[in-house]
């Protein structure tokens, strides 16, 4: 006879950052530094996004914006940070500090940033539906503007997702018009030329992101998660859950947006198997952003309570971690 015991999954408990005072859309990690450490950033529609270093400890913050903050990146050696606000502007900022290098204004909302790993350039996106390359060498001049064919802009919605693709060159975006789309940097901006491929998700798109150390570009559409291939631009696999799937990350997969017993949870699937592997409770309100760090030890949750959470990946007693077996 089978047995009937549930074999007991380890439980984190995540240390909490606090100093936001409003939900935090964004979360973002540096890349792995020489050190072994890394840096996150986090932007909130407090205006004020915060610079932690990996164990949470607070940094500083950068003073500035005048609106909500909804996105935030930082460079290959966490040197510069890229933000995008609500108060129609993109601003980079020196991380050590806190000073603004450049202000790069927009005539509507900017929703998405990214910044190449040597922060020469500057990518954003937003509710205007323009893609555009700011090249921080010549911050005085026009940037490039990238569009698709038959139209002025480069989607037919929000802009929600831009993503600097170094190894390939490319700009992946992604809109509000369900297509995630694939632009040429190499041709520069200014006309369809630059354009390479799309796909279209009937579903729409809840997540899109490219994770460290991975060739996978993860998404999250209606209840589907799927992984493509940034070189063939292929889905490789799909799961199909009972729920949308508003929030997706790698190298494990970590879902929110599920209600149960007055938590907000956070689901942690295996990625390939889709099996899931932890079920987290702790922030009170809905979650909306989560990142891995670049070694893959844990992952940063954001959330509409003004907290960041780091949750462990592996069970193991770990500075102020523990697992409650």
């Amino acid at each position: 006879m089978a047995s009937t015991t549930r074999t007991q999954v380890p439980k984190s408990t995540p240390l909490v950052c606090s100093g936001h005072t409003r939900p935090i859309p964004s979360i973002s990690f540096s890349s792995l530094q020489p050190d072994g450490q890394y840096m996150i950033i986090s932007a909130c529609k407090d205006g004020k996004p915060m610079l932690r270093d990996w164990m949470g400890d607070w940094i500083g913050t950068f003073l500035g914006h005048k609106g909500a903050v909804w996105s935030a990146k930082l460079n290959q050696d966490a040197s510069l940070a890229v933000t995008g606000s609500a108060d129609f502007s993109a601003k980079v900022w020196d991380t050590f500090s806190g000073d603004v290098v450049h202000t790069f204004q927009h005539d509507h909302i900017v929703r998405a940033v990214d910044i190449s790993p040597s922060g020469s350039h500057i990518f954003t996106g937003g509710m205007e539906k323009k893609l555009r390359r700011y090249d921080l060498s010549r911050p005085e001049e026009q940037p490039d503007e990238f569009i698709a064919p038959g139209s002025t802009t480069a989607h037919e919605g929000m802009i929600k997702s831009v993503i600097w693709d170094e190894p390939h060159r490319l700009i992946i975006s992604a809109g509000d018009d369900k297509r995630i789309r694939w632009w040429d940097a190499r041709q520069g901006g200014g006309s369809s030329g630059s354009f390479v491929s799309e796909l279209e998700f009937p579903d729409g798109l809840l997540s899109v992101e490219r994770s460290f150390g991975s060739d996978w570009l993860s998404v999250g559409s209606g209840k589907k998660a799927m992984f493509l291939d940034t070189d063939t631009r292929e889905i490789i696999f799909q799961h199909v859950l009972t729920y949308p799937v508003p929030l997706l990350s790698r190298p494990r997969l970590a879902i929110d947006c599920y209600w149960k017993l007055q938590r907000w949870l956070i689901r942690v699937y295996d990625a390939i198997s889709g099996e899931m592997k932890e079920e987290n409770k702790g922030h009170h309100g809905p979650v909306h952003s989560i990142a891995f760090s670049p070694d893959g030890e844990l992952y940063a949750s954001g959330s509409e309570d003004g907290t960041i959470r780091l949750w462990q990946t592996t069970p193991k007693n770990y500075g102020l971690w523990r697992y409650d077996a």
